[in-house]
């Protein structure tokens, strides 16, 4: 019970100072490569990850959260904002200053979000959409690097969602 309690107040450290002066949230922290951690993501989720865990059976599990995706998946290290992350970049503007940005990431084009299956979904569903999301993001990405593969320009993600409920 513990642990879940430290793990939930992990994830829910604001970025404080994360926005600057005009309100705009800066380029994340994370130095990782976007396209590398959703397809260790989606490894992760076809192995089982989700369903297969030691660290918290007691509790469901939470994509991303639970994940090694996560900054904060380590309990050992120190905790980080989770608007340090690379996945915030994926979340729509408005929902970046949420407790858990990662959970308002648009799957499909009717809106539906992590959060959304966590309220109204189940876990079977949520995986199935979840992991089409993850296939078709990562062939985006591929399709998009490889357009840009010989100039300097960096990746851009548009994501589209109509109707985000919070």
């Amino acid at each position: 019970m513990i642990h879940t309690a430290i793990r939930d107040l992990r994830h829910r450290l604001t970025p404080h100072g994360c926005k600057n002066v005009r309100g705009v949230i800066p380029m994340t922290n994370d130095k990782r490569d976007l396209l590398t951690v959703l397809k260790r993501e989606l490894d992760f989720l076809d192995k089982g990850g989700y369903r297969h865990t030691a660290r918290a059976p007691w509790r469901p599990q939470f994509m991303f959260q639970d994940s090694p995706s996560c900054l904060n998946f380590d309990p050992a290290q120190a905790p980080k904002p989770c608007g340090d992350c690379i996945l915030t970049q994926l979340a729509p503007e408005d929902f970046r200053n949420k407790n858990i940005p990662c959970r308002y990431i648009p799957l499909d084009d009717s809106g539906a979000t992590i959060d959304s299956f966590y309220r109204s979904g189940t876990q079977k569903e949520l995986e199935t959409a979840f992991g089409q999301w993850l296939r078709t993001t990562i062939e985006r990405l591929e399709e998009q690097k490889a357009r840009n593969e010989n100039f300097e320009v960096p990746i851009e993600i548009h994501v589209k969602a109509r109707g985000c409920q919070p």
